[in-house]
């Protein structure tokens, strides 16, 4: 089993920067891949980024240049760091566990999810 607990998520305005952390704990951190998610009010969840269990990182076209994913296996933490927020980053932000250690797109490959931080940009 692995939990993760999220944090870092808050009220900015469009053009500002938040920095997510997503603390885990159960078991060896750094065979993980980590995915980030997030769901907008009335939306379906949606990929944003992945690391996996090296050093490969893929992003949702969205968010390329501005978001970038990291982890500090020392830590047991992964973070999100978000630049150049807009309004339409509106959402409510998953950190979730790939036990395979590739990282990907695919939400079914996620075992293990956080109960979510919300993201809110105003314009």
């Amino acid at each position: 089993q692995v939990q993760l607990v999220e944090s870092g998520g808050g009220l900015v305005q469009a053009g500002a920067s938040l920095r997510l952390s997503c603390a885990a704990s159960g078991r060896s951190f750094s065979d993980l891949a980590m995915g980030w998610f997030r769901q907008a009010p009335g939306k379906e969840r949606e990929f944003v980024a992945s690391h996996s269990w090296r050093t490969s990182t893929y992003y949702e076209d969205s968010v390329k240049g501005r978001f970038t994913i990291s982890r500090d296996n020392a830590k047991n933490t992964v973070y999100l760091q978000m630049n150049s927020l807009k309004p339409e980053d509106t959402a409510v932000y998953y950190c979730a566990a790939d036990p395979t250690g590739w990282g990907t797109r695919v939400e079914a490959k996620y075992n293990y999810w956080g109960q979510g931080t919300q993201v809110t940009v105003s314009s």
